[in-house]
């Protein structure tokens, strides 16, 4: 057997190196894919295009209306006259109105309100509007709380000078946070993106690949010439996969090593233990790629086939969006999803440099879905080549 399998191993390398397309496609794509998606996949919101309309220019309005766009998430793109008409046409995506009389009432501790329009139709950089927007006219309500409370006191807030030190409402109490960030300290969208990537971009290659191989040799007809040789199934669908996984492993190393030194991510956790979870999510990839291999008669089949399956893998994984925040039936159904165990194992072993204990119910839920699928496309394989 181990002549055969060495055999059918070096016949699948030769034939997977001979031919530069392929190559290309497995060692350059990868690369490639993560560089260009870690830029792209960014979530920090900055620079929001924003106009403003001050309907009362008054020195306390445009005190507000610089404050407000100190923050780098906002950035002036000047004067409305008719906001709504600016965030319709798209020219900005944010509009600050400040209304007539907003000074005089501020002067006499009268409420006031500020109309912020944001255009909803990106939601991430409409909730980021939002939250600075929100942020600056808290900071500010308190600050004219507590001007208020000196005025009251006799002084200004300005002058907190020697009669405050004894007036029962000189001080004005407060609760401040002091947030410290574990993990991703300044809250890198790429540090939290790049491991998600690079679990997609090897679900992609190693799948898709794995279900073309086998399907361009049944459309050769080469896979009977196979059959009809003492190489029994079994040794044939091992002498199929092995070259892939290996070099699964090496794209999977060129990946995270180009996530490594061009986008930060720290490695806080064991290699090996990264190395053990890539080979336990290898199983899973590509049983997935002969399982569809046996479903498809043609490689277009097999490509259609391989994206039915990722594209669902990749929306339920917790890649993009919390699996908390999914519909129950969702959450149910992220149990049965690989994608979804190897991103908690690179997260929590690059990040947050967790152990085996840490991740054993991930890597437990790795292994026991990739020998679920490598012996379900196992039995369908040799019925289909029997």
């Amino acid at each position: 057997m181990r002549n055969e399998l060495h055999a059918v191993v070096l016949k699948e390398l030769r034939q997977t190196f001979r031919d530069r397309r392929m190559l290309m496609l497995l060692v350059v794509a990868p690369v490639l894919q993560l560089t260009l998606l870690g830029y792209a996949v960014n979530m920090d919101v900055e620079h929001v295009a924003t106009v403003v309309t001050d309907e009362d220019h008054s020195p306390a309005s445009r005190a507000l209306v610089r404050g407000m766009l100190a923050d780098p998430t906002l950035r002036l793109r000047g004067a409305a006259s008719d906001p709504v008409a600016r965030v319709v046409e798209g020219s900005a995506s944010v509009a600050v109105v400040v209304p007539r009389g907003f000074g005089a009432r501020l002067t006499r501790g009268r409420p006031v309100q500020v109309q912020v329009l944001v255009d909803g139709t990106d939601t991430v950089q409409a909730q980021a509007a939002i939250d600075a927007t929100t942020r600056f006219l808290q900071r500010e309500a308190l600050g004219l709380y507590a001007a208020q409370r000196w005025a009251a006191a006799g002084a200004t807030a300005a002058e907190p000078s020697a009669p405050l030190a004894s007036a029962p409402l000189a001080s004005v109490p407060r609760v401040s946070a002091e947030p410290r960030l574990l993990y991703n300290p300044r809250l890198r969208s790429a540090t939290y993106m790049v491991p998600g990537v690079a679990a997609t971009v090897l679900l992609v290659i190693t799948s898709i690949i794995t279900a073309m191989s086998i399907a361009r040799e049944r459309e050769l007809g080469t896979i009977e010439q196979l059959m009809v040789t003492p190489i029994r199934p079994s040794t044939l669908l091992l002498g199929k996969i092995l070259p892939f996984a290996m070099i699964g492993l090496v794209v999977a190393g060129l990946v995270l090593a180009v996530g490594i030194h061009l986008f930060d991510v720290p490695v806080r956790g064991s290699p090996l233990l990264l190395l053990l979870g890539t080979a336990l999510y290898l199983l899973n990839t590509l049983g997935t790629g002969v399982f569809i291999s046996t479903m498809a008669r043609t490689q277009q089949q097999a490509i259609l086939g391989s994206f039915f399956f990722i594209m669902p893998a990749i929306l339920l994984s917790g890649f993009m969006s919390p699996i908390a925040n999914m519909p129950g039936w969702a959450q149910w159904l992220t149990a049965f999803n690989p994608v979804r165990y190897y991103i908690e194992v690179l997260r929590a072993c690059l990040l947050k440099g967790a152990g085996f204990f840490d991740l054993g119910q991930p890597l437990a839920a790795l292994a026991v879905l990739g020998g679920g699928i490598l012996t379900l496309a196992s039995l369908r394989f040799r019925k289909r080549t029997a």
